[in-house]
């Protein structure tokens, strides 16, 4: 959806998060997707924190080490960003040729971007045209601006990997061409993807298909192991383990299930919010489900609250449903316990270059 720097030749996904790279290439069928590589190395703490690339060279060894390991001989790769630093806006403009808009994009896009527009990068995509208020027609674009430093920290880090990121995509709309080719589309249904990593949580409303609400809000995986470092006086090693292990040891479990609760409450009550706003400014009665992803997604009792507190269903993303996998090379079960982490991924393997 971003941003291309060169001509096409074969992609791989790489999404580099804050406590993990997620490595995924596929190979395109005539039944649809193929699953060749698939990996996942995690980060320490320290080298990613809250977006951004703190130990770069750190980041490049692991990344090295983790190409190595899944024999990625690929050097072009799809990547993407999240967070403060990345705007996207729904605005409507007079009619006007792709072209025209081109030409005119950085000046309209400028009242709308709460950065320098000379230190950001901008693309759109153009939804649908219509008839305005004064009978005048109307175009409805999606306007997406990042910072040119938050890319450069990336695509810095991938070049020396010695890889070349041709495409730069939105976390928010990669997890949408996850769910375009793994989920049936029904025409008026309306889906909240909601991708929770370690720092960010990605939210993607989609109306028929189509993007119609995205959001993005600093939390996620890593305010659950703040949470019970502070409350139950615990290490960091510990508190990961605490948060991910169904009967960790020398922890009191109540103790730990109403911490862990608590910040449940924080989640859901942004995805409330969200879904709240989108149904005020989109006219929109309900949400017909809400399809969970990324690295917190997993954590226990999460799917349930969620569903509680926003009275819908509310399913885990898995996006090798409909991909053909190679039983001999990869362990189905495995795929399946790691699958939520894999979303990202999955929709930047399904990049092209050149499309939107």
């Amino acid at each position: 959806m971003l941003f291309s720097f060169s001509k096409a030749r074969p992609l791989f996904g790489l999404d580099i998060g804050s406590s993990a790279i997620k490595v995924v290439q596929l190979r395109e069928t005539r039944r649809g997707y193929h699953l060749e590589k698939f990996g996942i190395k995690p980060l320490a703490p320290e080298m990613i924190v809250d977006g951004t690339v703190m130990d770069a060279g750190r980041v490049v060894d692991t990344l090295k080490e983790l190409l190595a390991e899944q024999k990625i001989k690929l050097k072009d790769a799809a990547i993407s960003i999240s967070g403060h630093s990345v705007i996207v806006k729904k605005i409507n403009l007079p009619a006007m040729t792709e072209e025209e808009l081109e030409e005119s994009i950085k000046w309209e896009a400028e009242q709308y971007i709460p950065f320098d527009i000379n230190d950001v990068n901008i693309d759109f995509h153009i939804l649908g045209t219509a008839e305005g208020q004064d009978r005048q027609p109307q175009m409805s674009v999606l306007l997406i601006a990042a910072k040119k430093d938050k890319l450069n920290e990336y695509t810095s880090v991938v070049a020396e990997a010695g890889l070349t990121p041709l495409v730069v995509d939105v976390d928010a709309f990669t997890i949408e061409n996850m769910y375009g080719v793994n989920y049936d589309i029904q025409e008026n249904e309306a889906v909240a993807l909601v991708n929770i990593g370690a720092s960010v949580m990605n939210i993607n409303i989609l109306k028929g298909g189509m993007s119609a609400f995205t959001r993005d809000i600093s939390i996620g995986g890593n305010r659950y192991t703040e949470m019970i470092q502070k409350e139950l006086n615990l290490g960091y090693s510990d508190a990961e383990k605490a948060k991910m292990t169904e009967n960790p040891e020398a922890v009191n479990p109540e103790a730990l299930s109403a911490v862990i609760n608590a910040v449940h409450a924080e989640v859901a009550g942004e995805v409330a919010r969200s879904i709240d706003y989108f149904k005020t400014t989109s006219m929109q009665e309900n949400i017909d489900k809400v399809v969970l992803c990324g690295g917190a997604a997993n954590m226990k009792g999460m799917a349930a609250f969620l569903g509680e507190r926003l009275g819908v269903a509310v399913e885990l993303a898995n996006p090798f449903s409909r991909i053909e996998i190679d039983k001999k090379a990869f362990d189905p079960e495995q795929l399946r316990e790691v699958a939520p982490q894999a979303a990202v991924g999955v929709g930047l393997a399904i990049r092209k270059l050149g499309d939107r």
